[in-house]
């Protein structure tokens, strides 16, 4: 097992451009796909890329009592890990407006239309598949989601029970900011997420290692 709280602290700006760019690539691949999906113009950037302690994942996903819409997946293949997408509940509202066609579909009380799930299952595979996609590209690994997992809860919920069934929890994730701007009567409205990125204890040297940016210890 690898301590990962000494090689965290070197990773540069340099590991962080990488990650960004494999971001950027996949937030086009998603991009694509979601505005033929949705059938208007979406575009989607990646501000930001961060590695932070797990606390500071929970905070950024608005406090681990923040109800949230959230996909979670495993990760299997040679660098094994966890994935979340956490969206705003107001924004994934939106997202299901476009996606069912229906201006007045709200998530109030469960239990929830089983069609407005259906579509932000959707949403998730196309998310977190585009990214992983990228990142295999660029390492070379051979990276395969897992059936996505929709739940709509607190975060601190969401996230315990995605790392339920790792007998080691990550210490550290990889937060990639998502930015989806979609163009709508030519107003630019925005909407923020957050994939976290969570690779087994082994998996941050695999996926470094891979991409040629680790540094000597």
């Amino acid at each position: 097992m690898t301590d990962n709280s000494n090689f965290i602290q070197n990773i540069s700006t340099l590991h962080l451009d990488v990650l960004k760019e494999i971001g950027n690539i996949g937030a086009g691949h998603a991009a694509t796909a979601l505005s033929l999906l949705l059938n208007r113009k979406i575009d989607m950037k990646v501000p930001d890329v961060r590695i932070v302690s797990f606390d500071e994942m929970m905070e950024m996903a608005g406090g681990a009592d923040n109800v949230v819409a959230g996909v979670f997946l495993r990760i299997e293949g040679e660098a094994p890990g966890s994935m979340f997408f956490v969206l705003p509940l107001q924004q994934a509202t939106k997202f299901i407006q476009h996606m069912i066609g229906d201006e007045s579909f709200r998530f109030e009380e469960p239990p929830y239309n089983e069609i407005a799930l259906s579509a932000l299952q959707e949403l998730g595979n196309i998310l977190a598949g585009s990214y992983l996609t990228s990142l295999s590209d660029f390492t070379r690994l051979d990276l395969y989601p897992s059936v996505p997992a929709l739940t709509i809860d607190m975060v601190g919920a969401i996230i315990s029970y995605g790392l339920l069934e790792l007998s080691q929890v990550s210490d550290y994730a990889i937060v990639i900011d998502t930015a989806l701007n979609e163009e709508v009567d030519k107003i630019s409205e925005s909407v923020r997420g957050h994939f976290f990125l969570l690779p087994d204890p082994d998996s941050f040297h695999i996926i470094f290692q891979a991409l040629g940016v680790i540094e000597n210890e």
